[in-house]
């Protein structure tokens, strides 16, 4: 038997990184987070769907007393969230290249772009709850709900950064490689559905 299929017996940097260069297959981890994305994509589909259809029923939108949602710091937002992918996608080819220290730090860089996205955006979501309430009319409803989804999917994101930057300070495995493979196609996910949810978010100020 090779060393190849006994994966999980490659518990150093070097012997990770070789285990996934002479990998003929997806593991497991990769396909279980594409059926994650799959139903989580699905979901975000369901809530914008639901967001134009109440739209389009609706003559004002949004309802009079209501302000038009701000585009600049939205857009800006959302193109943060978008470069926090490229410390992680970093993060992967050193850990694929046994490099665990400079992974470790790539993970923590988009940790901190990703936490101060989360703040800023709890902090608009904040104002704007101030304003008015998702329980005044349909447009509140769907817009708190698309809005509060899509953070807390980030949320989600930074646990998941948390649980890497712990693990990955006692050393890199295969299966910590594997961790933050999966942990980097979360956040590609999340960055892309962000550009959906932003544009439908403004769509009325456009």
């Amino acid at each position: 038997m090779t060393d190849i299929p006994r994966s999980m017996e490659a518990t150093s940097g070097p012997a990770a990184a070789r285990v996934d260069a002479e990998r003929r297959t997806l593991p497991r981890g990769v396909w279980a987070i594409a059926l994650v994305i799959a139903t989580e994509f699905t979901l975000f589909a369901s809530l914008i769907a639901t967001y134009f259809y109440l739209r389009f029923r609706t003559d004002s939108w949004p309802p009079d007393g209501i302000p038009d949602p701000s585009v600049v710091m939205p857009l800006v937002l959302t193109g943060v969230l978008i470069v926090s992918t490229v410390p992680m996608a970093a993060a992967v080819r050193a850990a694929r290249a046994a490099r665990r220290r400079a992974a470790w730090w790539l993970v923590a860089l988009a940790a901190a772009i990703q936490g101060t996205y989360l703040g800023l955006q709890i902090h608009l979501f904040t104002d704007d709850f101030h304003r008015f309430s998702p329980s005044d009319d349909a447009y509140a409803s769907i817009y708190f709900t698309l809005l509060g989804v899509h953070h807390a999917h980030v949320a989600v994101g930074l646990v998941l950064d948390a649980w890497l930057l712990a693990v990955l300070a006692f050393g890199l495995t295969n299966y910590r490689l594997l961790a933050l493979r999966v942990a980097s196609y979360y956040w590609y996910f999340v960055a892309a559905i962000g550009v959906a949810v932003v544009f439908t978010q403004i769509y009325p100020s456009l």
